[in-house]
């Protein structure tokens, strides 16, 4: 779904957007990730930014790559300060280089149990194929 003209949104319109729910919304809002204004009658109404949906859709892709959202809410932060960018991107691999890391150990696993699966799928055939051989024979 493409974004909407209007530079602020309502909490229906993200949730809408990205197909999340409100509360999964007030929780990056907890997280510090996104920091809405307020408006209406005691200011119970969240009005987002440009700012706050892009740092949601950077949130949901730092999520989709499996970092933490304390990751994600380190690296989006750094690009909201107006430091230099040689730290962050710095940071940034580091980051990513630890996750990189941690998905190649899982897919080793991964790649071990299959490979015990399989193993075992062979030995169950051999013994099935000499059982019904031997009742052929029976």
């Amino acid at each position: 779904m493409s974004a909407q003209p209007s530079s602020t949104y309502t909490i229906s319109d993200l949730a809408r957007e990205f197909d999340l729910t409100t509360r999964a919304i007030r929780f990056y809002e907890d997280m510090g990730l996104l920091q809405p204004s307020r408006s209406g009658p005691g200011g119970r109404n969240r009005v987002y930014s440009s700012r706050d949906r892009t740092r949601l859709k950077l949130t949901l892709r730092a999520k989709r790559l499996g970092l933490s959202l304390t990751e994600a809410k380190d690296i989006i932060d750094m690009y909201d300060s107006p430091r230099d960018t040689g730290p962050q991107l710095r940071k940034f691999l580091t980051i990513l280089a630890q996750h990189r890391q941690q998905l190649e150990d899982q897919l080793a696993e991964l790649q071990a149990n299959l490979d015990e699966v399989r193993t075992h799928e062979k030995e169950a055939r051999a013994l099935l194929a000499r059982l019904e051989k031997d009742k052929v024979r029976a």
